[in-house]
C-alpha cells in the first residue's frame, strides 16, 4: 500500500439505492445462513427519489476499526449479515490507483484497511416498506464500487441477498425476479431484471404509510416461526407460488394490467394468511390496512375490473398500484375522503410526487372536505383521519447509482466521520 500524499488519505464513495415492494412475496428460508428462499418472488423497484437509501462508504489507514452509522447513529458492524456482505465484496476488490491523489490499493491490501460507513434512508426503518433492501443492495453497491469490484450485477445480488434476502432485488430497476435457486451454496440464487423501469410508464404507486413504527415481530423471525409450523407455507411455496410467478411474468410483459392486480393482491393475502396460520400467529396488517383493502376491493368490483392492486409487506402500510395517473388521481380523492390529513397542511401529507394532488383537484384541505363519499362504500358517514400518517406518491423507478456530487456524501473527505459530528 502506497501514498505519496502527506499525511493519512481517505478513499471515498456515496452510492443510492432504492426500494423495491414485492407482487409475488418472499415468505421463509431454507437456508438461514445464506439466506435462500423457499419459493421465486417478483417486485417493483420505486423510485429512488422518493424511497431509497443514500450510503457512503470510506477507507483508510487512519481508520482503527470498522464503524458504522444509521440515520446518524453509530450501530455494530459485528452482526453476521454485515459481515458476510463486507467479506464477499473484500474477497473480490481489485487494484486501484489514483494517481491524483497518490493512493495506489493493491487487491491484498483491501483486507488490511477499516471501513467507515455512514447509510440513510429517505423514509422509515423497520416499518415493513423494505428499508433493508435497499440499505444493504446500497451497502453492497457502494463498497464494490470503492473496492474496484468487477462483477457484473447478478453477482452483487447474491452478495446482497446475504445481507438481506430481498436486497437483491433492489440491485436492479424496473420489474425484478429473485430466483430461488436449487444449489446448496446459494450461487444460483440470483436476481434478474424482467422488464426496466421504462417497460409500464402508465403505472403510479401511491403508498399510505399506516404507521412508521417499528413492527413487532421482526421479518427474520416471523419467516423462521412460519417455516416451522405453517402448513400452508409448504403448500404455498411448492404448489401456488410456481404458477404465480409464470402468470406475473406474462402479465407485466403484455401489461395485462388485470392479471397483475388479481395476481397482486392474491398473493399478499397469500402471504397475510401464512402469516396467521404461523404459531402463534402473526399480524403485521392492522384495522387501516383492512379499511384500505376493503375500499379498493368494493370500488375495483364496482367498475368491473381492477383499477388498482393493494399489497401488503410485513407491516400495516399498504402498496397501491394504480393503472394510470387519471386512476390514481381518483385513488387519492378515495383514500383521503375517509383518511383526510389531521392538521391544515396538505403538501406534507403527501409526500413524493406532489404533482397528483392537482391531478386529484385537491390544492387545500378544503378541496378535501368537499369531497364526494365514494358511491360504492356503503358507509359514508364514517372518516378516520389520523390513522394514516401521510401517504407517498411514487413510480417506478431505477436501479443504484453512483452519487457524484461530494456534497451529498455522508461521511467527512477528510476526517471520514459523518458530518456534523
Amino acid at each position: 500500500m502506497a501514498s505519496e500524499a502527506v499525511g493519512q488519505w481517505v478513499l471515498m464513495a456515496t452510492g443510492r439505492s432504492p426500494t423495491n415492494i414485492a407482487v409475488i412475496k418472499y415468505w421463509g428460508k431454507r437456508d438461514e445462513a445464506l439466506i435462500l428462499p423457499v419459493n421465486d418472488s417478483i417486485s417493483v423497484t420505486l423510485d429512488p427519489d422518493h424511497l431509497s437509501a443514500t450510503t457512503t462508504v470510506a477507507v483508510s489507514p487512519a481508520f482503527s476499526s470498522d464503524r458504522m452509522w444509521l440515520n446518524g447513529k453509530e450501530i455494530s458492524l459485528s452482526g453476521g449479515r454485515f459481515q458476510s456482505c463486507l467479506r464477499e465484496i473484500r474477497k473480490r476488490a481489485c487494484d486501484f490507483e489514483d494517481e491524483k491523489k497518490g493512493i495506489k490499493i493493491k487487491k491484498e491490501d483491501w483486507e488490511k484497511l477499516h471501513v467507515h460507513i455512514a447509510s440513510y434512508n429517505n423514509f422509515p426503518t423497520a416499518a415493513g416498506l423494505a428499508s433493508s433492501a435497499a440499505g444493504f443492495a446500497c451497502l453492497v453497491f457502494t463498497l464494490g464500487k470503492l473496492m474496484n469490484v468487477k462483477e457484473d450485477y447478478g453477482e452483487l445480488s447474491s452478495i446482497a441477498r446475504q445481507g438481506s434476502g430481498s436486497a437483491c432485488r433492489s440491485i436492479y430497476g424496473g420489474f425484478v425476479k429473485w430466483c430461488m435457486g436449487k444449489k446448496d451454496d446459494g450461487s444460483d440464487s440470483i436476481a434478474v431484471q424482467l422488464a426496466d423501469e421504462a417497460h409500464w410508464k402508465d403505472l403510479v404507486i401511491i403508498i399510505a404509510v399506516v404507521s412508521s413504527k417499528q413492527k413487532e415481530t421482526s421479518s427474520t423471525t416471523g419467516m423462521r416461526d412460519s417455516v416451522e409450523t405453517s402448513p400452508l407455507l409448504q403448500y404455498r411455496a411448492q404448489t401456488v407460488v410456481p404458477s404465480r410467478v409464470l402468470k406475473m411474468e406474462e402479465a407485466i410483459k403484455h401489461h395485462d394490467f388485470e392479471s397483475f392486480a388479481k395476481l397482486t393482491c392474491a398473493d399478499s393475502n397469500q402471504f397475510h394468511a401464512v402469516c396467521l396460520d404461523t404459531s402463534p400467529p402473526i399480524f403485521y396488517m392492522n384495522d387501516t390496512s383492512h379499511r384500505i383493502i376493503s375500499l379498493v376491493e368494493k370500488w375495483n368490483q364496482s367498475e368491473g375490473s381492477p383499477q388498482v392492486a393493494y399489497t401488503f409487506d410485513a407491516g400495516p402500510n399498504a402498496v397501491l398500484i394504480a393503472r394510470n395517473r387519471k386512476t390514481a388521481a381518483l385513488l387519492l380523492q378515495k383514500l383521503l375522503y375517509y383518511f383526510p390529513p389531521q392538521d391544515k397542511d396538505l403538501s406534507s401529507y403527501l409526500v413524493g410526487d406532489k404533482s397528483i394532488l392537482s391531478d386529484a383537484g385537491l390544492h387545500c384541505t378544503e378541496d378535501v372536505e368537499a369531497l364526494p363519499a365514494p358511491p360504492e362504500m356503503k358507509i359514508h358517514d364514517q372518516k378516520f383521519k389520523g390513522d394514516v400518517s401521510y401517504f407517498i406518491c411514487s413510480r417506478l423507478g431505477a436501479g443504484p447509482k453512483v452519487v457524484a456530487d461530494e456534497s451529498q456524501a455522508l461521511l467527512d473527505s477528510v476526517t471520514g466521520l459523518p458530518k456534523g459530528l
